[in-house]
Parts: C-alpha cells; structure tokens; sequence
C-alpha cells in the first residue's frame, strides 16, 4: 500500500455510508431498548402479577412504546436507503 492520501472522490462515499450505518445502528439500538424497557418488562411484570399498574394502563403503555419502536425501527432502514454505491 502507498502512503499516498485517499483522492477526495473516494473517501467522502466511504466517510458518508459508514456515519449513515453507524446512526442507523444507534437508532435502531434505541428501537430495541424502547421495545424492551416499554413493552416487554411491562408484560412480563404483569404476566408474573407483580405489576401494581392496571393492565389497561400497562397495554397502552405497551402499544405506545412497540409503536414508537417500529417507528424508529424503520426510519433507521429509511437512513440506509441513503447510503452511496
């Protein structure tokens, strides 16, 4: 390999796609934390009887947080329809 910089072209794709799939990574991170935090330990909580909220409360909680996880769930695959061939 030469020692030579990268000409400019080149890089900015390469710098470009792999930011793209890092904060595509991060949102959809946050997709599965909302999920597991919102939705999963709520459900799990009641399943076990454990829970002192009413399961009413606890299944709009849980539909909330599942959508907010699907929304930013596919906007992170919306980010990678952005990346540069």
């Amino acid at each position: 390999m030469s020692d030579a910089p990268e000409p400019r072209g080149i890089v900015a794709p390469l710098v470009h796609n792999e930011r793209t799939k890092l904060t595509s990574t991060y949102l959809n991170g946050i997709a599965i934390a909302t999920f597991a935090i919102g939705a999963l330990a709520p459900t799990v909580s009641v399943g076990n009887g454990s829970a002192t909220a009413s399961s009413i409360a606890v299944t709009l909680i849980s539909v909330i947080c599942i959508t907010a996880s699907l929304g930013l769930h596919f906007f992170a695959r919306h980010l990678l329809g952005r990346l540069e061939p």
